[in-house]
């Protein structure tokens, strides 16, 4: 059944607001489920990033429904989403658009691409050389795109979820750290357990078709209204003087550990407070807690840094680095 929605909830007040619209974003997991398995922290993780108007870099190997999570993700939520394959040979007009001479009038009109959409899946996007990656920039940055000196607003809400594989590098090209730093969550898609690998199985022979999402039952349970309220209601989380001074040292941690090369910038410390208020206010508070911070630092961190070589030769991982960091630094009480 789907949950209540701030569309079909009458005129509650701005309290009843809230509610629904938190009520409709917890239904995305349930909805989701019908059509993706055991994935529940990538659910999470997509739905905090449209919280906080960020964007989302998805890492697995092939085959673990990266693409199939931001489908149904998009068909629960009501929301435009548009997929671009990156390949060596994509140029940037392929995403952003360009002008087209018409001429019938003698002039020249622009023809949107597909960044023009609300949910925009960016998939295997480190096999594209950097300029084309570099024109998601401004559209990740700005929400605009710039043709022949034009700006032109996305629609909002505006999310690129982009997906790329860890363990084939040959003919791709690795995101700048630029580019890696405008991704608000990096998130990691495993391999599913094998009571949830069993459950693949299961409905694939039942007839499921990962293609059709409309026949696995998926409909829409929120729509933009609902994340409207649920960013008013997130923007007005408190957060507390030591809950600020909590994110500034975990982050100026990173930036003295031995262990790294590059640590989290000030965009860094601000994303994983804006996580944090996403997350605190999904789980039902209007405050932060230090478990919110916990909860969102890997995920909000672990692109924001570099391993030196000597410690990446050793085993050390990003996530090895930062767990780290978040059992020695003070926590406030």
């Amino acid at each position: 059944m789907s949950a209540p929605t701030a569309q079909n909830a009458g005129s509650p007040g701005p309290a009843g607001n809230t509610e629904n619209a938190r009520a409709a974003l917890e239904a995305l997991r349930a909805e989701i489920a019908k059509a993706v398995v055991g994935q529940d922290p990538a659910v999470t993780g997509l739905v905090v990033a449209l919280l906080c108007r960020g964007h989302v870099l998805l890492e697995g190997v092939p085959g673990v429904a990266k693409t199939l999570l931001v489908r149904a993700l998009a068909a629960s939520l009501e929301l435009d989403t548009k997929r671009v394959q990156f390949t060596p040979d994509l140029m940037p007009s392929d995403i952003t658009g360009s002008l087209v001479y018409d001429s019938r009038t003698s002039e020249f009109s622009f023809q949107p691409g597909p960044v023009f959409t609300h949910l925009l899946l960016a998939d295997e996007i480190n096999r594209t050389p950097p300029k084309t990656q570099s024109s998601l920039l401004e559209a990740m940055e700005e929400r605009q795109v710039t043709v022949d000196g034009v700006a032109r607003p996305l629609p909002d809400p505006f999310l690129v979820a982009a997906t790329q594989n860890p363990v084939e590098y040959e003919g791709t090209y690795p995101l700048p750290e630029a580019q890696l730093d405008r991704f608000l969550l990096k998130l990691t898609v495993p391999l599913p357990s094998r009571d949830d690998e069993i459950n693949v199985l299961t409905r694939h022979a039942e007839g499921f078709d990962p293609r059709d999402l409309q026949a696995a039952g998926v409909r829409p349970v929120a729509g933009p209204a609902d994340l409207a309220a649920a960013r008013d209601a997130v923007a007005k989380t408190s957060v507390s003087p030591e809950i600020a001074g909590y994110v500034v040292d975990i982050c100026r941690t990173t930036r003295e550990s031995p262990s790294l090369s590059l640590g989290v910038s000030p965009r860094g410390a601000t994303a994983l407070l804006s996580t944090a208020r996403a997350w605190a206010w999904l789980t039902g508070r209007d405050y932060v807690i230090p478990d919110d911070v916990k909860a969102l630092a890997l995920p909000t961190l672990r692109h924001r840094v570099q391993l030196r070589p000597e410690a990446e030769m050793e085993g050390v991982t990003a996530d090895s680095v930062i767990t780290a960091i978040l059992a020695h630094v003070p926590v406030p009480r």
